[in-house]
């Protein structure tokens, strides 16, 4: 039955009923949600209907309409049946392709529940605001199965609150509105192998203004300077927006429960405020509390001010007035930050360290309550994370609204809150988006780096936050790491050199930048090995190889995964991650051990002989695949030497835990203070004592051209011309060009992972050029995705083509993917290689399997993940500006080969480390006296320490190679040359022109 009808219908019965058995005379008439006779089918969105939902694949229940001769309406019911050992339960979302409904009219919300008298709680939840039932808000309450047989559940709106574990969104406005409904979930209970019936769910009842009208204040904290008054704004508004219909009267005064002392510290005040009948929605009183000056020096004191309700909802929280903290030596921005910190630390209680050292999400902890109540350190924004609307406004006024709760805290110690900006400000929705690292490492341009870096900490920074957790110092050596395209390269020597983006994060290595408005807080990651575990280690879920073991010997984890974290701390760089991984060094008799537990490696190596000052903040939940029980996981990994903990949703349980090892003494103060006093001295350097709020002046630079430009500029410059046969590569703008291939007009796909959401996501997410839209701009461009136009009268085809997004562990080879090309990408090659003559982009995280249709492809290109900014391909494959990258990865023949890098023994791939063509318009030319003239040049250059000079020379000599050899790379040319372009990264100029002359000579 379609719902208008069914909405008739029900209303034309409940007037034909007696007023005793349909609902009081001022009542609307119930509004019917489900019968479950069939009107709404089990669908999910865009479309209305009723969904499953778990934690695994076991986790959902089984659902049917039932017919039941016991059915307390119409004939049938929703049965169910569910063994949940994680989470699950059923949805019924409203199409998200309709208007959302209008609930503000009822009471409250009922069904029938047959009863199992299971003693278990049900939670039921409704879904607010939003743009539709998976992107709402989420109030939920809970009955009680305490019963048999059917019976009415009713449940009044006022029963709901505000979900603080998990919101889809993180919040719209907080305010249950009712006006704009999507639906409701209900969540079964966990460990019980159990069926249920559901019938009948409608709204009842008439709302009272109580649940229409509420009462709130502009702000859960006021701080004010001793000696000033702090306005507390008192405002009153209707869901609806309509004017009062009853008076609401609000009594405030400020009780002797806080910790100011009234009369010495602050003048008491009582009073009432009236909104009489009528008045307009959104009306705002002020109550006004005087502080008063002594000559003490103190810290921060609160004075609550205590709010009683009539005829509205009252505030959730009771606002805190608070004077700050004043005359401390460690608010003395003079004063050197050690002595600052000392002096902070010693003031300290436990509990107030222990939050110091605590990391939450900001989804787990609502408006903020708890960053006041377990005085939190840090928050951070997971994948995806992002305050609704997502814009840079919104950013900087969600953590605005944390740093205030921080300042109702007795030493008013900021917050450091972090993203993962891993190649930009991804997680902001038209920010400006660089090529991941892989790409970026292609450009063999460490000034380059430092330039991506520059703008990414700027667009960071201008929203809030002042802590990035990048750069990803990961030495990626096997392709089949969903992780691969996080690193800079295969060869640590490459990694070490695009290093210099921790300066453009962070400014100078002394740090002393790093309190400027456009600088940030970096993140070395992931300490150590992330990048060389073992395929088929993994124990993580389905992942075949990330968060697995890395086994090396002593000598090879110092010279390929340790290599680039000395640099790093060389730069300054402030913070370092674990990693999820676990190291296994032969030899050493431990076998393999988490990262997050290894003291030798933290506290030993990087805190000891590297001589790391910084802080070490864990990974996700890292702690928790520690083994031993979680006393055990906080003991092990902060005696290793991890300062904070990033525990997302469970942080209240490590401060408890914390707080009680501390007292058993199986961590000691000592390293509590060490941890503490790191943390707080970058708090100090990053300027938040004197500046917690967002400085959002830099906000009108996000996304704009500079900074495009730049992403531009790293996005022409990461792509690496792997063939040209007949120089069919640069385009001319005369030619009639046929474009082809699922990536050639898809900005997610171009962006991959980390791109507004953690996984990323196919489609447009953000605002950014696709590489068809750039190619428009230069030539005369017919585009078929699937190639099915008629291919006739073209001058050359351009087939796009590669991977869909992933991150992590969800990219592993093994786990739903491959090194392949999908069957449409291959048909699509195919079909246009066979027509006319063809340039091949691959855009993709890592190489992709081509050898088998390379015979047939004129120009091949591997164009890694550019981001945003396809302009930038566009430049170099119409001619605009040259290709000069050259692979940061060895590309392989076959899956088979893998692991292959640069320095390996057997050494035959399908294209070596450092290859790449290019269209300079002057290639220089030469042959074997040429290069050996350039080795005695760069042999002098390298004796002379003249950088520049040499790497010039090595370029040179590596151009006239590749010419010479064309397409014959044997495994005798393939080895000398990849070793070369290391050479030339360390610095060994002559010895790498030497190497190219062997690759010459085996061509």
């Amino acid at each position: 039955m379609p719902r208008t009808a069914l909405l008739v219908t029900a209303a034309l019965l409940a007037a034909a009923l007696p007023l005793s058995s349909a609902h009081a005379a001022d009542d609307p008439a119930p509004t019917p949600v489900d019968r479950f006779e069939g009107e709404v089918p089990f669908a999910s969105q865009p479309a209305e209907g009723i969904f499953t939902w778990g934690g695994d694949s076991d986790d959902p229940p089984a659902l049917q309409l039932a017919a039941r001769t016991d059915a307390p309406e119409g004939e049938k019911v929703l049965a169910g049946t569910y063994d949940i050992s994680g989470y699950g339960g059923f949805t019924h979302d409203f199409a998200a392709t309709e208007p959302a409904h209008d609930w503000s009219a009822h009471k409250g919300i009922r069904f029938w529940w047959d009863g199992q008298n299971n003693g278990k709680k049900t939670a039921f939840e409704i879904k607010d605001g939003g743009a539709n039932g998976e992107a709402s808000e989420l109030w939920t309450t809970s009955f009680t199965d305490d019963f048999t047989g059917w019976k009415q559940i009713e449940i009044p709106f006022t029963d709901f609150a505000y979900r603080t574990d998990y919101q889809p969104v993180g919040g719209i406005d907080h305010v249950l509105g009712l006006t704009q409904m999507w639906g409701y979930a209900v969540t079964l209970p966990v460990g019980v192998h159990g069926q249920f019936a559901m019938d009948d769910v409608e709204l009842y009842g008439k709302a009272d203004q109580s649940l229409r009208a509420s009462v709130t204040t502009d702000a859960a904290v006021y701080p004010v300077e001793e000696g000033g008054t702090a306005k507390v704004r008192v405002t009153v508004a209707t869901t609806d927006a309509a004017p009062l219909d009853d008076p609401v009267t609000v009594t405030y005064e400020t009780p002797a429960t806080g910790t100011a002392d009234p009369g010495k510290d602050y003048t008491p005040v009582s009073g009432t405020l009236t909104f009489p009948a009528g008045t307009a929605s959104g009306a705002s009183r002020t109550v006004q509390v005087p502080t008063l000056r002594d000559k003490s020096a103190e810290a921060a004191e609160t004075i609550p001010l205590k709010l009683a309700v009539t005829g509205a909802k009252a505030p959730a929280e009771t606002p805190q007035v608070v004077i700050d903290a004043h005359g401390l030596p460690y608010l003395d921005a003079k004063l050197p930050v050690k002595k600052r910190v000392a002096d902070l630390l010693s003031r300290m209680s436990l509990a107030e360290k222990a939050g110091q050292m605590t990391q939450a999400e900001r989804g787990a902890v609502g408006e903020g309550a708890d960053v006041t109540a377990y005085d939190l350190g840090s928050l951070l924004s997971g994948g995806g994370s992002t305050p609704t609307p997502n814009t840079a406004e919104a950013w900087a006024k969600m953590i605005d609204g944390f740093q205030l709760r921080a300042q109702a805290t007795r030493f008013q110690i900021p917050l450091v809150y972090g993203v993962d900006a891993v190649h930009g400000h991804n997680n902001l929705v038209g920010a400006t988006i660089m090529p991941h690292n892989i790409g970026i490492g292609a450009t063999r341009d460490p000034q380059l780096a430092q330039k991506t870096g520059a703008v990414t900490a700027s667009e960071v920074r201008s929203t809030g936050v002042p802590w990035d957790f990048a750069p990803c110092l990961c030495v990626t050596r096997d392709e089949r790491w969903g992780r691969s395209y996080e690193s800079f390269g295969e060869d640590p020597a490459l990694v070490k050199a695009m290093e210099t983006i921790i300066q453009g994060l962070q400014g100078r290595a002394d740090g002393r930048d790093l309190k400027d408005d456009d600088k940030v807080l970096a993140t070395a990651k992931h300490f150590v090995g992330d990048g060389g575990t073992e395929y088929g280690s993994s124990t993580t879920g389905t992942y075949t190889i990330d968060q697995g073991v890395t086994k090396v010997t002593r000598q090879q984890l110092e010279a390929v995964h340790l290599a680039p974290y000395q640099t790093a701390v060389d730069r300054g760089i402030g913070t370092v991650m674990p990693s999820y991984s676990s190291l296994d060094i032969l030899g050493d008799g431990q076998g393999p051990v988490k990262m997050h537990a290894r003291a030798d490696m933290i506290n030993g190596v990087l805190k000891g002989r590297m001589g790391f000052d910084g802080f070490v903040i864990s990974d996700w939940n890292a702690i928790d695949q520690l083994p031993g029980d979680y006393k055990a996981h906080v003991d092990t990994s902060v005696n290793a030497g991890v300062d904070m903990m990033m525990v997302p949703y469970s942080y209240k349980d490590f401060t408890a835990t914390l707080i009680d090892e501390v007292k058993a003494g199986r961590v000691s103060e000592k390293r509590i203070d060490d941890a503490v006093s790191r943390i707080l001295t970058q708090k100090f350097r990053l300027g938040l004592f004197e500046k917690p709020y967002a400085d959002t002046s830099g906000a009108g630079q996000i996304g704009s051209a500079a900074h495009r430009a730049v992403a531009r500029q790293a996005a022409a410059e990461s792509q690496v011309l792997l063939k040209n046969s007949g120089g069919v590569l640069p385009l001319n703008k005369n030619q009639k060009v046929y474009v082809a291939g699922s990536n050639a007009d898809d900005l997610g796909n171009q962006t991959g992972g980390w791109t507004v959401t953690w996984q990323g996501a196919s489609g447009t997410h953000t605002q950014g050029t696709t590489i068809l839209a750039g190619m428009r701009k230069d030539g005369d461009v017919t585009y078929s995705k699937d190639a099915s136009a008629p291919t006739a009268g073209y001058d050359v085809g351009v087939v796009v083509v590669g991977e869909t997004p992933y991150a992590e562990g969800v990219g592993d080879v093994g786990n739903g993917h491959d090194l392949q090309l999908s069957a449409a990408d291959k048909a699509a090659v195919d079909k246009v290689c066979a027509a006319m003559k063809c340039a091949v982009l691959i855009v993709s995280g890592r190489p992709q399997l081509i050898g088998d249709r390379l015979g047939d492809i004129d120009a091949l290109v591997a164009s890694w993940l550019p981001g945003t900014e396809g302009d930038g391909v566009a430049d170099v494959l119409y001619g605009k500006r040259p290709f000069t990258g050259q692979l940061p990865v060895t590309w392989p023949k076959s899956e088979a080969q893998l692991p292959i890098n640069v320095g390996d023994t057997a050494y035959d791939p399908q294209f070596p480390y450092g290859w790449g063509l290019t269209t300079l318009t002057k290639v220089p030319g030469g042959g074997l006296t040429t290069l050996k003239a350039l080795g005695v040049a760069a042999t002098a250059a390298q004796r002379a320490g003249a950088d520049q000079a040499g790497r010039a020379l090595v370029t040179k000599a590596r151009l006239i190679v590749q010419q010479q050899t064309g397409d014959g790379i044997t495994a005798a040319f393939a080895k000398p040359f990849a070793d070369a372009d290391h050479l030339s990264l360390t610095g060994r100029y002559g010895e790498a022109v030497a190497e190219l002359i062997s690759a010459y000579r085996a061509s």
